[in-house]
């Protein structure tokens, strides 16, 4: 087992314009009645870019200090859902031009039998551009020095067979100063049958009713998860504060028809800012 980032860059840090490529949507649906998908490619640079698409399984976790990563197994077993073994991508690998399009097109073949549910599988595109030279490099001797770089790009695929519902519980709500924020930590547990895609937001409020801090983060909860969010306090009056946190069934870069609906969870505790 192992984790991988959301975006994983696998060389120097140098400019990346030329290397990657743009993706949408930002997570592929697909229904057991058509079994099929798309992806679709735009490459905004100036030298032709070489991409590959592989499927593999993973899901969103949390670790002690609540950041969130990405956890994969190489090979899940049957009591996971996973649709990975299922996906055929055409074309697997291709050459998108400077400026150019490609539509991955996706074939999704389950085993006959399966029953409803949803079932995962992640999406990892990978662009490798031309070499970009290496500035500085010592090419006296007629030797040129360049990088090359690849740019991954992992988007979730969930497919739905039936009825699925979502929904989420929040538990153990809390916050501890750290520099000048205030971190809060919450347990959202997943109920229903599919993942839960939603957004997160809290606000400070303070005595007299007036916001003096908010965040607001788009969230995927496949198994437990205990994320971390950070509100400014710089220039914030000391006192006491009620500090108002929801998750609410609703994402502004998935389509609304895809995203699940579940009734909105919310939780406050006061909190003291010195």
């Amino acid at each position: 087992m192992r984790h991988l980032p959301w975006l994983i860059l696998l060389s120097a840090p140098v400019p990346l314009a030329a290397q990657g490529v743009l993706v949408a949507p930002h997570a592929v649906f697909v229904d057991h009645r058509t079994r099929s998908g798309f992806v679709q490619l735009y490459n905004p640079g100036s030298v032709p870019t070489e991409v590959s698409i592989v499927a593999l399984f993973g899901y969103p976790v949390t670790d002690s200090l609540g950041n969130l990563d990405l956890h994969t197994i190489e090979s899940p077993d049957s009591t996971l859902p996973s649709a990975v073994s299922w996906i055929q991508a055409f074309p697997r690998r291709t050459v998108i031009p400077p400026l150019g399009r490609q539509t991955i097109r996706l074939l999704v073949t389950p085993p006959a039998g399966i029953v409803d549910g949803e079932y995962w599988a992640r999406l990892a595109i990978s662009a490798k551009g031309s070499a970009v030279p290496v500035t500085g490099a010592d090419t006296t001797k007629g030797i040129s020095v360049g990088l090359s770089l690849e740019v991954r790009t992992i988007i979730p695929m969930l497919y739905r067979k039936g009825a699925v519902t979502t929904g989420l519980t929040v538990s153990n709500l809390r916050a501890a100063p750290e520099g000048d924020s205030i971190v809060v930590r919450a347990r959202l547990t997943r109920t229903g049958t599919a993942s839960y895609l939603g957004t997160v937001r809290g606000e400070l409020v303070s005595a007299g009713g007036s916001k003096a801090g908010t965040f607001d983060m788009p969230i995927s909860v496949y198994y437990d998860l205990d994320p971390r969010f950070t509100i400014s306090t710089a220039g914030v009056a000391p006192g006491r504060y009620l500090l108002r946190f929801w998750v609410a069934a609703e994402r502004t870069d998935i389509p609304a028809e895809q995203t699940l609906k579940a009734p909105t969870v919310r939780d406050s505790i006061q909190v003291q800012i010195r």
